[in-house]
């Protein structure tokens, strides 16, 4: 499919009232949109296949659709640190924010690092990209052990008192998705949410006891990814 043929579909799907009740229903404020909906993005996505070139192109076309196409499109593996610094700054919703975070920049080579960057970052969105591609990783990394999610914990701690809705239900996400790789990391998380419960901060006590009340459901579905026999010191 060419970059012509996809603006043209782009634009037929066009619905200038879904823009108006996407952003009253889910909070999606957004530049330049058609107002087409994700599953009818996802139905095109699938009709391209990979295409880099293609990618980029529509990014660059500045139409938001063109942009979530982007993020569907371009190879996890292909992607650079250059392009990652270019789109996190664009970032002006969650549903963007969070589309390329989880399909593209969880599954890179330089997810740890932007992690550990982007979580310190002034930017709502930025920040949010930076736990969204850290709940997205939790489940992307299926081999690692332990170790390597305990160091998160910390940076939830950290950012746990910014007040922000979409920096704050970030980092609940992130908490619950490492609760929920295995048994050890899932009693960790619980104790990391009761030491949030604790802060005087009403970010910090939302993102606990909605982790603890997902955490600590029966019905709760807990992965076996590796433990590494890790035993919590």
């Amino acid at each position: 499919m060419t970059y012509d043929e996809v603006i043209t579909r782009l634009k037929k799907l066009q619905d200038p009232e879904k823009v108006i009740f996407r952003e009253k229903k889910f909070g999606i404020v957004s530049n330049n949109s058609l107002g087409i909906y994700h599953k009818d993005l996802k139905v095109i996505a699938k009709e391209i296949g990979k295409d880099n070139q293609l990618a980029l192109k529509l990014f660059d076309s500045d139409i938001y659709e063109g942009r979530l196409l982007c993020s569907k499109i371009f190879d996890p593996k292909d992607v650079t640190e250059e392009l990652m610094e270019k789109w996190v700054k664009t970032f002006e919703n969650w549903e963007i924010c969070d589309s390329f975070c989880m399909g593209l920049f969880a599954r890179s080579k330089f997810a740890l690092a932007k992690i550990i960057d982007w979580t310190e970052r002034k930017p709502e969105f930025e920040k949010r990209a930076g736990f969204a591609t850290m709940a997205a990783y939790c489940m992307a990394d299926k081999k690692s052990d332990n170790d390597l999610f305990v160091q998160f914990f910390p940076m939830i701690l950290r950012e746990a008192t910014d007040e922000r809705l979409y920096v704050k239900k970030a980092v609940n996400w992130a908490l619950r998705n490492i609760g929920k790789r295995n048994i050890d990391l899932k009693q960790i998380a619980i104790k990391v949410a009761n030491d949030l419960l604790a802060i005087d901060n009403s970010a910090a006590k939302w993102i606990a006891k909605d982790a603890l009340k997902e955490l600590q459901k029966e019905s709760v579905r807990i992965s076996d990814y590796p433990r590494n026999i890790y035993r919590p010191k």
